[in-house]
């Protein structure tokens, strides 16, 4: 790992986070996955959820992490090391503490979804990330879930077969969401859009079988 992340992370040193976007792109890249691992370590410790410091030290990094990933359309090198990080975020709370004041793992999350999902159009790492994208369906944070859907309905339409085996919990997730109230009418709907991309996908299959 590069030494400025070394110690920006090792020492939670949020005087010289800053310092990470005065470095190039390609000087950082081969420490993107450690850096990440890193993160994961720091964001899961108990009192993280408490601490200003270590969540400041931690957004900037993420927020360097994410523009050298897309400046050296690296996506696919780091994308293991990218969910595993997002998926570790579904074991902390999610739900808003106020109106429209997230969590620090909703923080996370939020970051690395729009990394991840703006990729919608590469399958190996929606291969990757669909699985983990679901499960935020289930999670009471309503932005979480308009945006999430939002991404998956552009993944539908590409590559529909990566949501095909996720069917059942879309559609549990729709259901939910016709018990939820009207505010979350917004993230229903776009539920709606991503189950009928799916079932489009269904409707295809026999002419795409006939043409292979």
């Amino acid at each position: 790992m590069h030494q400025l992340f070394r110690l920006v992370l090792g020492q939670k040193d949020l005087s010289r986070a800053g310092d990470l976007f005065s470095l190039d792109d390609s000087e950082i890249e081969d420490s993107l996955t450690e850096a990440l691992e890193q993160i994961k370590i720091i964001s899961s410790s108990s009192d993280y959820q408490t601490n200003n410091n270590d969540q400041a030290v931690v957004e900037i990094c993420i927020t360097r992490i994410t523009t050298a990933i897309r400046e050296t359309e690296s996506i696919e090198k780091h994308a293991k090391a990218l969910v595993g990080l997002w998926d570790s975020c579904l074991e902390h709370n999610l739900r808003p503490f106020g109106k429209d004041e997230d969590t620090p793992h909703a923080k996370i999350a939020s970051d690395i979804m729009s990394c991840i999902l703006q990729n919608y159009n590469r399958p190996p790492v929606m291969a990757l990330a669909i699985p983990i994208a679901v499960k935020f369906l289930h999670r009471s944070n309503k932005e979480l879930c308009r945006n999430m859907s939002n991404y998956l309905s552009l993944a539908a339409i590409t590559k529909a077969d990566l949501l095909a085996d996720h069917t059942e919990v879309i559609v549990k997730s729709i259901l939910q969401g016709m018990v939820q109230k009207l505010s979350l009418g917004t993230c229903f709907r776009r539920h709606l859009k991503v189950f009928s991309s799916i079932c489009g996908l269904w409707e295809e299959r026999p002419r795409v079988l006939e043409a292979s």
